[in-house]
């Protein structure tokens, strides 16, 4: 489909009727399958997915390892595809961007950098979710999901992610009968809920899932078998508590609710505590314990015997590990031994007095050893060689005899823990370092990989095998001279930046392919950070080197956004034209750099659009790299917040520099326009304009005539502050406002963030009926058209050449939608809707047409249900715990 003018549902765009526009809407629905993304500089707009489908919902405390945003993706995939995941409250908004090729870190929200990650063949399974480690209160936030060829943009999922601080503790004396683990929600859950409870320290244990079928049983943790229960009817009351039987001191721990309704995933905390008691004979007891310390000594060497879980940590580079499982009981010879991971992966099968190889996974085949006479010794423990930390996982042996039943059962959790090295972005290499005292023949091979499996070094035939390197790191690495005979395989990398933070994994290969080493080290490349409030004249990156530089040298500072040229030094000079257009006039470096060593750059006017990691690259005259350094720029942008319905709000700039008369002032906003290829673009519409000593409101975009408002005297003042009445949502952007001189150049430049939050109106079904407001400037242009949408873009009414059009409404609101008269003269544009139900509860936008949208609002209705709640949680303090019995989501939707 081709659009003959750019389409604008944000209206950035004056080009279309109303009539055309529409039908451009409708085309664009059809053509792009969900919706269609438009961003501006906050919020996304109402024409995003999050108008007609309810974002997906999860909820996370703070401090756990990591959460999972979900996104499958089940229509074609383009020819050329990009996937991305963007959060529009932020700038830069990406979050994560993975193309065929793999990874796209460019442009990544600092806050976000080595945190998150997809799955690497997410195109091929058409998986997108996306997994964020060690989520913050501050990553907060609504994110999107979406997919490009190359020309649109599609919308796949709106995630809502809440991370909480809040947990619940329980405390209990150890000899209870039982304790209860609170989880309260909202009543008449859908049947296909499932809840699970799972405990996350000291290590991931699954303890209950509901519904409880037999196939699940298996996955619930030994320690947990016949202890758990929750209530018969929990769907029909939202009490998904968790009743735990006879709690000893190691249940104590963090457990984790977890409630997967549809594609909404709720998670609350509960700590439990179970004190041991000491009763009065205690004392006596004590003194005869004295007697028997010696036996301490021999329950220690028995404690694979009596421990239900086994905990087991060891260094990445070990030749092997072993997972202790030991039993006192005698085994019959027909009995089956199975090591499973916590992925269902069968590890070892041991049957019939022999190993069966055949049933292992393929990542397990030749790695893992259990000791002969297994049955008669009842040492049943697992040697698995080479791990790493991808290995990290709970490892269960299970004993089964003849007819399938478990004799035995027992985990152990192995962690491979990865040393770390770090450096600070700008030295001139950096070491990982591998040594070990093992004997290597002369023919082995050493691979060294990164965590994308590309090769950064090949050792083969004792020589380096550079034709297998990754360009990413031609002439970048070196090893040691005689590494096999010193054992010393320790990998040095020149020049290393923040692209290199990965895993990196050193594998040694005997001449037939098996593997005789392997260890992994995890390299961070700290990259310093400069910070800057918007608004201040310029901002330094600095750089100083003690080289010697050569003359000859060149020096080139490149930003994070597609590598694009900031400034270049060379031949002794400035290269003004090798410049982007984006920094021309807006850089400066010292004199004599190259003796001083100081290669800092000077950037003026910065606002969040500079917020990059900056590099800086000194070349021989060969193009060799003699020194790269980064350097993070973070302009903060001030934020004002208000609540829809305020009559007006002031962003607010004040400034001491003494500005000339003839200077211009001009507001501008960050509104993006979708263009004929479906690609976003700035539009940056004038917000408000002043020159020549007064307003100049022809040079107004329309969305803004009669809405703005300066002070008098502002040159003179300094306070540049705007004043923008009948906020609304569709105005959250990020507003720049630029001080020109009579010849044009920035005189200042400063940014202001403004969050208007969405209108909420509440009302109990059955009311007669509910308004939804919408107010704004008086005397409106007489042939301008008003429509209220819902967010399936139905039409819910339409006022258009001076009266309303119900043959344009659609059937659901006919006879139930009611506007004031002289809505254009009053600027009312209140909305009645009649019988209101739940049905009715969803988005709804009110906008003005005139050659364009010039005014724009959206009310969220939330209708509620008149059934009462029962408070389900009761007195429990008389049993035989102690809990507090606070609910933990009692007004969460799920």
């Amino acid at each position: 489909m081709k659009v003959s003018a750019a389409v604008d549902p944000l209206n950035c765009d004056r080009g279309l009727t109303l009539e055309e526009t529409l039908s451009t809407f409708q085309q664009l629905l059809h053509h792009g399958g969900r919706s269609l993304t438009v961003t501006g500089g906050g919020e996304r707009r109402g024409s995003t997915a999050s108008q007609h489908a309810l974002a997906v919902v999860v909820e996370m405390n703070a401090g756990e390892m990591s959460v999972l945003l979900p996104c499958q993706f089940s229509g074609f995939i383009p020819d050329d595809p990009t996937v991305m995941w963007t959060r529009n409250d932020l700038v830069p908004k990406s979050v994560h961007v993975q193309h065929k090729e793999g990874d796209d870190f460019q442009g990544q929200n600092q806050r976000y950098r080595g945190r998150t990650k997809m799955r690497p063949d997410a195109l091929d399974t058409s998986d997108f979710s996306l997994t964020l480690r060690k989520p913050e209160m501050t990553d907060s936030g609504n994110y999107t999901c979406s997919i490009s060829g190359g020309r649109g943009e599609r919308t796949l999922e709106d995630v809502e992610l809440q991370i909480k601080d809040q947990q619940v503790e329980v405390k209990v004396v150890e000899g209870s009968d039982s304790v209860i683990l609170p989880c309260k929600t909202k009543h008449d859950l859908p049947e296909d809920t499932r809840v699970e409870w799972t405990r996350s320290n000291p290590e991931l244990m699954l303890v209950h899932i509901y519904p409880h079928k037999s196939d699940q049983r298996k996955k619930q943790d030994g320690l947990y078998r016949d202890r758990t229960a929750v209530n018969k009817d929990l769907l029909r009351t939202g009490d998904l508590s968790l009743t735990l039987k006879h709690p000893t001191e190691r249940d104590s721990g963090g457990y984790i609710c977890t409630i997967y309704r549809d594609k909404d995933i709720l998670r609350q905390k509960v700590v439990l505590q179970v004190k041991g008691w000491f009763p009065p004979w205690a004392t006596a007891l004590l003194v005869l314990l004295v007697l028997f310390v010696v036996s301490g000594g021999l329950l220690f060497h028995f404690r694979h015997y009596f421990m239900s879980v086994y905990k087991v940590e060891v260094d990445s580079g070990v030749e092997s590990v072993l997972l202790p499982c030991k039993t006192v009981a005698h085994l019959p010879e027909d009995v089956k031994v199975e090591w499973m991971d916590s992925d269902d992966k069968k590890v070892h099968v041991y049957q019939s007095s022999s190993d069966h190889s055949d049933e292992k996974h393929q990542v397990y085949r030749n790695r893992t050893e259990m000791k002969r006479n297994l049955l008669r010794t009842g040492d049943l423990s697992l040697t698995l060689k080479h791990p790493t930390n991808e290995d990290n996982s709970t490892y269960t042996c299970t004993v089964y005899n003849r007819e399938g039943n478990i004799l035995l059962q027992k985990d152990v959790l192995l962690a491979v823990r990865v040393p770390q090295v770090e450096v600070d972005s700008g030295v001139e290499s950096v070491q990982l370092p591998l040594k070990t005292t093992l004997h290597l023949p002369e023919d082995a091979k050493i691979e060294w990989k990164d965590s994308d499996d590309d090769h950064l070094h090949v050792y083969e035939k004792r020589f380096d095998q550079l034709e297998q390197q990754d360009q990413v790191y031609k002439d970048r690495t070196k090893m040691n001279e005689d590494l096999l005979k010193t054992g010393d395989l320790s990998l040095t990398l020149k020049h290393p930046t923040d692209g290199d933070n990965r895993t990196y994994t050193c594998t040694v290969y005997s001449r037939e392919g098996n593997i005789l080493l392997r260890k992994k080290l995890e390299l961070k490349v700290k990259v310093p950070q400069v910070e800057v409030d918007s608004g201040v004249e310029s901002v330094q990156l600095p750089f100083n080197t003690t080289l010697h530089l050569p003359e000859d040298a060149k020096v080139e500072w490149k930003d994070s956004s597609n590598y694009r040229k900031v400034h270049v030094y060379e031949n002794g000079s400035d290269q003004p034209e090798e410049q982007d257009q984006v920094y021309r006039d807006r850089t400066k470096m010292n004199e004599d750099l190259l003796k001083t060593g100081d290669l800092s750059l000077t950037l003026k006017y910065p606002t969040d659009e500079n917020n990059y990691t900056y590099t800086c690259t000194v070349y021989a005259k060969e193009q060799t790299i003699l020194l790269k350094k980064q350097v993070e720029l973070k302009v903060r942008v001030p934020q004002v917040e208000v609540e829809e319905g305020v009559e007006s709000v002031q962003l607010p700039f004040k400034t001491t520099l003494h500005l000339p008369e003839d200077a211009k002032v001009e507001w501008k906003d960050s509104c993006m326009i979708l263009s004929s290829e479906y690609q976003s673009r700035p539009n940056n519409r004038k917000v408000h304009v002043y020159e020549n000593s007064c307003d100049d409101p022809e040079e107004q975009d329309q969305v803004y005539r009669d809405r703005t408002k300066t002070n008098e005297d502002l040159l003179k003042t300094g306070d540049l502050s705007l004043t923008l009445k009948y906020p609304t949502d569709y105005d959250n952007f990020t507003y720049t406002c630029t001080v020109y001189s009579r010849e044009g150049n920035i005189l200042i430049v400063k940014q202001m963030g403004l969050r208007v939050r969405v209108c909420q109106v509440e009302v109990e079904e059955g009311a007669e009926s509910v308004q939804l407001p919408f107010k704004t400037t008086q005397n409106l242009p007489e042939d301008a058209a008003v429509r209220w949408e819902d967010s399936s873009y139905r039409a819910v009414h339409v006022y258009k050449n001076g009266s309303d059009q119900p043959e344009e409404q659609h059937q659901v609101y006919r006879d139930r939608t009611k506007m004031n008269e002289d809505l254009l003269k009053t600027g009312d544009l209140s909305l009645t809707l009649k019988h209101p139900t739940d049905g009715d509860s969803r988005r709804y936008s009110c906008r003005v047409w005139r050659n364009g949208w010039i005014r724009n609002k959206t009310v969220l209705l939330k209708v509620k249900g008149r059934v009462q709640v029962q408070d389900q949680t009761g007195d429990i303090r008389n049993r035989s715990s102690s809990i507090d019995p606070t609910p933990l989501m009692a007004d969460q939707s799920v």
